[in-house]
């Protein structure tokens, strides 16, 4: 394969990965109430009404058609979701999920709706065939005057609310408005919430004997390709404003021998800095306070870019970065930045 001048492989790596779909990204997620009434306004958002139909357990129209009739003016559906109550009985675990949405109509109208779902899961330990996943017992919504955002029930059912997370709920808000296009849930290999992390800190002005700061750090799952997955960022400050995290992110001038991408590298630099919201196959370290990333750019792992991001007074910075850029078979990174390791 050619090369001619310049190849941003890192960020070209990224870019394929974070293109934006047509249309919702496919969700059908059953574990938890929360991840179905979701996947419920997705099938619903991509007009895949049999797979909304079928999340109830007893029908929530006459037919088929009539349920699908009945979004007929509907463009598209925002949801937000509150923390669900459970219950056990009889082999079973009861959930009454708060639910609001607004309902977008095809000649630009929009209209709010309020109220609980109950969800049912028997227990799968003592099911046999067919088995019964998580399912919709009933929802009952209603209109109201209030914006989505404050429309919400505190709860559902007699049972007491579980304690709130605002500010994840904040960041899981933001999350699906910034990437509900872009990102797919669906494509994790262990689905769950996201990853919340708090960490305490002091800023360089700070006195030496100072209390130490909060933050919250939150990661969420965004794709996976067939050697990397993706991860997105917040972060809420000490004002629990939650925004967006950008990182720092080399651009790359790879040159091989005869612009052949299998013989050796003749050269390879750093000729810039971008910013990416999206990091591959990343984890944190709430020990060392460091995320650290590794985009293998094909799947054996011999070329790839690895990255080390440290959170000082209050931000993440670029610390060290490590480019394999040669598809030898060998795993022989070069350092190409390090204010990490020391001396």
């Amino acid at each position: 394969m050619k090369f001619a001048g310049l190849v941003a492989v890192a960020t070209f790596v990224l870019a394929a990965q974070s293109s934006a779909r047509a249309e919702p990204a496919y969700i059908d997620d059953r574990s938890s109430p929360e991840a179905l009434i979701r996947s419920l306004y997705n099938a619903i958002n991509r007009q895949e009404y049999a797979r909304a139909y079928a999340y109830f357990a007893t029908p929530p129209a006459e037919s088929l058609d009539a349920y699908a009739q009945g979004y007929s003016n509907t463009e598209n559906v925002d949801v937000e979701t509150g923390l669900a109550s459970e219950e056990g009985a009889a082999g079973s675990i009861y959930y009454n999920l708060p639910v609001a949405i607004r309902a977008r109509n095809t000649d630009g109208t929009e209209k709010v709706f309020a109220g609980c779902y109950a969800l049912r899961l028997a227990n799968p330990l003592v099911q046999t065939t067919p088995f019964t996943p998580l399912h919709i017992e009933e929802g009952k919504l209603a209109p109201t005057d209030e914006p989505l955002e404050e429309a919400l029930p505190d709860q559902c059912g007699d049972s007491p609310p579980p304690e709130r997370d605002a500010l994840l709920e904040a960041a899981s808000r933001q999350f699906t408005s910034l990437y509900g296009g872009i990102c797919d849930p669906a494509g994790q290999s262990e689905p769950g919430a996201p990853e919340s992390y708090t960490i305490r800190f002091n800023y360089a002005y700070d006195e030496a004997d100072a209390p130490k700061r909060e933050a919250r750090l939150f990661r969420f799952f965004c794709d996976r390709g067939a050697y990397n997955e993706t991860h997105v960022y917040f972060l809420a400050g000490e004002d629990n404003e939650v925004l967006p995290l950008r990182f720092a992110m080399p651009e790359l001038d790879v040159r091989y021998e005869n612009d052949d991408t299998s013989a050796p590298v003749e050269d390879l630099r750093i000729i810039g800095y971008s910013a990416s919201d999206l990091l591959v196959n990343s984890s944190y370290d709430p020990e060392t306070l460091t995320l650290t990333s590794h985009a293998k750019w094909r799947g054996v792992g011999d070329a790839s870019s690895s990255g080390t991001w440290i959170f000082r007074s209050g931000t993440f910075q670029l610390v060290k970065y490590d480019v394999d850029a040669s598809y030898d078979g060998e795993v022989n990174p070069e350092v190409l930045l390090d204010f990490f390791s020391g001396p």
